[in-house]
This record gives structure tokens, C-alpha cells and sequence, in this order.
């Protein structure tokens, strides 16, 4: 018989309660249990910086935590950016009008990332933008347009 633990979350401004197994990864429950496909799965490792989410406010990799330890904590994923399809965040804004994503595999981490970095660094330089996405790993781009487009953002959040 399954061992079931009781989880208490908040996710992208609503509660959720769930029993799951201790084992289950946070990003396999947000994809799977909530159906939130836009936290993606890459490496499995927290190498990859794919599935990068908001907890309480920072940025963490998805798949190196469980569900069980999201139990009364906040999450924010890239669904949780936007206040309607017609109103963009101004980071995924920037993200589309400087063309700083191809395939788009990467940019929900992306984006989650750079929301606290920006935060904390609202005029940020290209050399600090670089080191703040070190950890994001994209196969289709060079990177400068991902630059740009977290300048533009920079620019519109001040």
C-alpha cells in the first residue's frame, strides 16, 4: 500500500490540497497534478534550469525538490507571470519583441529567473545578465537575444 502525505499549496495565487507520495518531484506535481505544462522538465538533475519556479519568491529548480516540501509555501510558475492572456508580463513582453527565445523550451526557467534577479537588480549590466542566466541552459540560441530581451525588461519594469 502507498504511503500518501498531505500537501498544502499555494500556486499562482490559488490553494491546492493534494495527498501524493513523498517521492513525487514538485515539478512532476505541478505538470501532473495540476496540470501546469509550463514548468518543463530538461535534465532532471537541476542542471538544465528548465524547470525553474518561483518558491516564496525565489528562484529554485522544480526537480530537485518534492512535493511534500512545498506543504504550506508559495509557488509561482511562468502560467502565474502573465494577468491575462492579453496583458503580458513585461519580462515575457520583452522576451517577445527582441526575439529572445526560438524553440521556447527553455524560456519558463528563463523567465523565472531573471523575475528576482530583475527584482533585486532593476539595471542590471550585460555582463551581469550573463552571469544571472549561467545557469539556464539554452541548445537554440546564442544568448544575445535572451541578453537583450532581459535588458528590454529591465528597462520597462523601472
Amino acid at each position: 500500500m502507498k504511503q500518501l502525505c498531505a500537501v498544502n499549496v499555494t500556486v499562482n495565487g490559488v490553494s491546492y490540497q493534494r495527498e501524493v507520495e513523498p517521492r513525487l518531484l514538485l515539478s512532476d506535481f505541478l505538470r501532473h497534478e495540476l496540470n501546469l505544462t509550463g514548468t518543463h522538465v530538461g535534465c532532471e538533475h537541476g542542471v538544465c534550469g528548465a524547470c525553474t519556479i518561483l518558491f516564496d519568491g525565489q528562484s529554485v529548480r522544480s526537480c530537485l525538490i518534492f512535493a511534500v516540501q512545498a506543504d504550506g509555501h508559495s509557488v509561482t510558475t511562468v502560467e502565474g507571470l502573465a494577468k491575462s492572456v492579453d496583458q503580458l508580463h513585461p519580462l515575457q513582453q520583452a522576451f517577445w519583441e527582441a526575439h529572445g527565445l526560438q524553440c521556447g523550451y527553455c524560456t519558463p526557467g528563463i523567465l523565472m529567473t531573471m523575475i528576482p534577479f530583475l527584482e533585486e537588480n532593476p539595471n542590471p549590466t550585460e555582463m551581469e545578465i550573463r552571469q544571472a542566466l549561467s545557469g539556464n541552459l539554452c541548445r537554440c540560441t546564442g544568448y544575445q537575444h535572451i541578453v537583450d530581451a532581459v535588458k528590454l525588461a529591465a528597462e520597462k519594469m523601472r
